[in-house]
């Protein structure tokens, strides 16, 4: 009935630690969101067709990034690093926009210039939805890149998403 006795005191009888799963560990402490959404015409309000559309996010360590977290075993220390590398805004009408950029908080001054960024026109009112509404999704990619201090290096993706629903109107014309 003999065994083999491993100490955790004795760092040569230690298992292996495998980097790329203290990457996923670094990971699960982090906490990633879908975006916090930013958009004009603002959910309850109401938009108008062929007026630009703004989207956007809050840049935080959770809605954009970075976010760092690390994980240890063994002696082996992964640092993961989690950024948003795009933004897929689904927008209710058929219509699919990928931003690269976190986007441009609209503002009044902007008047009817469209999004320098992360930007959308309707050409339909939300009216033409069994909801009456556009349902609007916005799903994050995050690139994460980890590296660990035993040297080996990796990349994994997660993908986060958030939804709003807005309303768009066509202009009413009076004579």
């Amino acid at each position: 009935m003999g065994g083999t006795t491993f100490s955790a005191t004795d760092p040569a009888a230690a298992p292996a630690v495998d980097p790329a799963q203290l990457a996923q560990e670094a990971v699960e402490k982090m906490t990633l969101l879908g975006p916090q959404i930013g958009i004009t015409p603002k959910p309850g309000g109401k938009g108008v067709i062929g007026m630009p559309v703004y989207m956007w996010t809050e840049k935080g360590p959770e809605t954009y990034g970075p976010n760092v977290a690390s994980a240890s075993a063994g002696g082996v220390t992964v640092t993961a690093t989690a950024k948003v590398r795009k933004i897929v805004w689904t927008m209710g009408d058929g219509k699919t926009i990928t931003c690269t950029t976190p986007g441009t908080p609209y503002k009044a001054e902007y008047g009817k210039k469209p999004s320098p960024d992360c930007g959308h026109r309707y050409s339909v009112p939300s009216s033409t939805t069994s909801s009456g509404t556009f349902h609007v999704t916005a799903t994050s990619t995050w690139a994460i890149g980890w590296e660990a201090t035993s040297g080996p290096t990796g990349q994994l993706t997660e993908v986060r998403d958030s939804a709003v629903d807005i309303t768009v109107a066509e202009v009413q014309v009076l004579n």
